[in-house]
């Protein structure tokens, strides 16, 4: 381990996970794929890091993508309890009218939010994402606010939605790295009911439609997500898929074809599985090793630093030995110090390149220590 000290603050290299660090060249990795998509993206869901893109900020028309936002709201109203997977929902004439893909449920019967969630999912049900939003939120126009305010939550600053099922409408857009992020958001955050995405095919009013997802049936990592498609969006799909300890994530809007999109899809989750790698360097919670801040006029001479989350990196294949850790420390730090108090900083590297960056919080709280000790320190932080 290797110390810096520089206006005030500690530098330290230290080593990753029992890892000896060194420096060196990186791998070289082939260019990403070129696609005929309008606009796409490839990412590392733990991490974040993006694999390839092409005019991933273009607004562009999701067509049934849409309804990912529509199921995070509905997501959302099941974990706050607003409302139940048994609730039975009545079906209104605008829901049964409503043209497009269909679930094919019948105005002024009662549907149950599971039902429809599958069909809204499954069978990119227009009907079924209609008669959510009504539910949820009185009125589709009222329920797109809803998922408006989400996005902005989410980060999702280049879209705008004016309704729950992707059909035109001028004002209606987002854009391959705006979906990127809300796909990690519902597989992070509602893992339980991210299965349905998965789910090949759905029966209801003695109707049986299969996913339209391909690569559900083609490539056995892929476990979700979205289809969509109209005239004016073209074929779209967003893909997820775990290899091992690595998830990625493809979006791809605008194609020609069904097997276009999904032939495009497959090539960029195959770039980044052959290329990349995922690691997960420090757990949340658990204390960095050589990373320990002391502690003045405290109860305690020093205290243990962590990430607060889980701290991932994706990088070329065969370049893990290269990578560093660089921690940023105040010199002095004086009791009392809060639990969870941040107390410095976490910098990864690979050769120029900074891979990720994290703050750490104190895993204990110190208290002020007894007047002796406090003496103590006093005359001590006189020589520092």
């Amino acid at each position: 381990m290797t110390a810096l000290r520089k206006f005030g603050l500690l530098f330290l290299t230290v080593g990753l996970l029992g890892v000896v660090t060194a420096a060196g060249g990186q791998t070289p990795v082939p260019a990403a794929p070129q696609l005929g998509a309008k606009g796409y993206i490839l990412l590392d869901h733990y991490s974040g890091q993006l694999l390839a893109a092409k005019n991933e900020h273009e607004h562009l028309e999701p067509a049934s993508i849409t309804k990912l936002m529509t199921a995070y709201a509905v997501f959302r109203a099941l974990r706050e309890r607003q409302i139940t997977l048994e609730d039975k929902v009545l079906i209104s004439e605008k829901a049964w009218r409503t043209p497009g893909s269909r679930m094919f449920i019948e105005v002024n019967t009662r549907v149950s939010v599971d039902d429809l969630i599958q069909g809204m999912i499954v069978q990119s049900g227009n009907d079924a994402s209609v008669a959510l939003a009504e539910y949820i939120a009185g009125t589709e126009e009222i329920f797109a606010q809803l998922m408006n305010q989400y996005a902005r939550e989410l980060g999702m600053l280049n879209t705008n939605y004016r309704n729950s099922t992707g059909l035109p409408n001028d004002d209606h857009y987002t854009t391959a790295a705006d979906i990127a992020r809300l796909a990690q958001a519902i597989i992070e955050q509602y893992p339980e009911y991210y299965r349905w995405y998965s789910q090949r095919e759905f029966s209801y009013n003695g109707i049986t439609q299969k996913n339209r997802n391909a690569l559900l049936w083609r490539d056995p990592s892929v476990d979700g997500m979205k289809t969509g498609m109209t005239d004016a969006a073209g074929y779209c799909l967003v893909s997820s898929a775990r290899r091992d300890d690595m998830r990625l994530i493809a979006v791809i809007l605008g194609t020609k074809s069904s097997t276009a999109r999904a032939n495009d899809s497959q090539a960029l989750l195959n770039y980044g599985f052959r290329f990349y790698e995922t690691r997960l360097l420090y757990p949340a919670g658990k204390p960095l090793d050589d990373a320990r801040v002391r502690v003045w006029k405290g109860s305690a001479d020093s205290t243990d630093l962590a990430v607060r989350k889980d701290l991932y990196i994706t990088i070329p294949r065969g370049t893990y030995d290269q990578v560093q850790a660089q921690v940023e420390l105040p010199t002095h730090v004086v009791a009392p110090v809060d639990a969870e108090a941040q107390l410095g900083t976490l910098r990864i590297n690979l050769a120029d390149q900074t891979l990720a960056e994290a703050n750490l919080f104190a895993m204990n709280e110190v208290a002020v220590g007894s007047l002796w000790r406090q003496a103590r320190d006093s005359v001590l932080l006189w020589f520092e």
